[in-house]
């Protein structure tokens, strides 16, 4: 009793901040989005769902939808295809300087989001590092437009998540036991199937982890989608921010963020339960 009763206390400031925080701004939110738009107004207090009805009958806003989910579905995989090796060699290796890669890897997060764009604006812009290098070798004959389009986007935010996927992979990797890993090579198994048969399904809390993580921030950037896309891909954080900041429409800019909150935590908690599900069988036969 004492110690559940210890447990209670301990917990109850993080309850308190959370509920704070979110879920009482998030309640506040949906009753926003019952709301009626007024141009003079701005927001006049109803119960309607033409709010809703609008987001779902137009063509325009499913199609940002959809393209926030297909650039993160993407940089989710990349961030995964590319941090799962860099996360496999940080919790094997035993080298003395171990410490240092990690603070290496955890550098990048000490620097903004702006930051880091206007980085990649410089690198991929018609005169900067990335064109320069493709027309001095040869492989086009001028400058091709990377910058305010989908790649660029996707690389940008790939970049962005790509250390919390390495980070959240490297913690369940070094809690493996590698001498299995050892005793399936020793056992005649090929590389690929001690890759998919052992590593992976003993992995997959951490790729389950990681894939939730990157995605909700890849499905909630702002500053590289507007620093990198510009007009030429639009997604659903920097339109919320045009409904509400620009066009002063509340209760359509909650509908966005709610939708946008809802498709998240949804795609994100399937694709966890996909993940381990598939591993879970893969390990049991």
């Amino acid at each position: 009793m004492r110690s559940a009763f210890t447990g209670g206390s301990l917990a109850a400031p993080a309850t308190l901040v959370v509920l704070l925080v979110i879920v009482l701004p998030g309640l506040q939110l949906v009753r926003y989005s019952f709301n009626r738009f007024d141009p003079v107004d701005m927001m006049q207090a109803a119960l309607t769902g033409a709010n809703y009805v609008k987001f779902f009958t137009d063509p325009y806003y499913l199609s940002v939808l959809w393209t926030t989910i297909k650039v993160a579905s993407l940089c989710t995989a990349l961030a995964l295809v590319f941090g799962f090796p860099v996360a496999y060699v940080l919790a094997r290796t035993q080298s003395r300087f171990k410490s240092l890669l990690v603070m290496l890897l955890v550098f990048p997060l000490l620097v903004g989001n702006v930051v880091r764009a206007a980085g990649w604006m410089v690198m991929l812009g018609n005169a900067g590092f990335v064109n320069a290098m493709l027309v001095s070798l040869g492989i086009v004959p001028q400058p091709v437009r990377l910058l305010y389009t989908p790649f660029a986007v996707v690389i940008g935010t790939t970049a962005v998540v790509l250390p919390y996927m390495i980070l959240t992979l490297q913690s369940v990797l070094e809690g493996m036991d590698f001498s299995v890993e050892e005793a399936a090579r020793n056992l005649g198994a090929t590389f690929r199937q001690t890759l998919t048969r052992v590593i992976l399904p003993m992995a997959a809390p951490g790729i389950a982890a990681g894939t939730m993580l990157v995605f909700i921030l890849c499905m909630n950037a702002y500053a590289t989608p507007v620093l990198l896309g510009g007009t030429g891909i639009t997604m659903m954080t920097p339109s919320i921010y045009d409904q509400i900041a620009k066009a002063n429409n509340w209760p359509f800019g909650a509908v966005l963020s709610i939708v946008s909150m809802v498709v998240t935590f949804a795609l994100a908690i399937a694709s966890h339960w996909v993940i381990q599900r598939r591993y879970a069988k893969t390990m049991m036969t």
